[in-house]
């Protein structure tokens, strides 16, 4: 059976724009479509600001070695 219809994601469950008429425990298969774009957890400016100066700190503090190993975009993604 192949049924289309949009759903809301909310509190951890997809919850459906309109009735399905599917029994109880039924599985399906989700399809996402488009870009997923998560609102910012913090909005406040100046804290933003505070987070990145505090990563570039951090980051300043810990450099990657130059001897260190060099990992191929396959090797970092696991491809095979």
């Amino acid at each position: 059976m192949n049924h289309k219809t949009k759903a809301v994601y909310r509190n951890g469950a997809f919850i459906p724009e309109i009735p399905c008429d599917l029994p109880e425990e039924a599985e399906v298969d989700l399809f996402i479509q488009g870009p997923l774009l998560l609102p910012p957890a913090v909005t406040d400016p100046a804290e933003r600001s505070r987070i990145l100066r505090q990563v570039t700190e951090r980051m300043q503090q810990n450099p990657i070695a130059a001897e260190a190993l060099r990992y191929t975009r396959d090797e970092l993604h696991e491809r095979r």
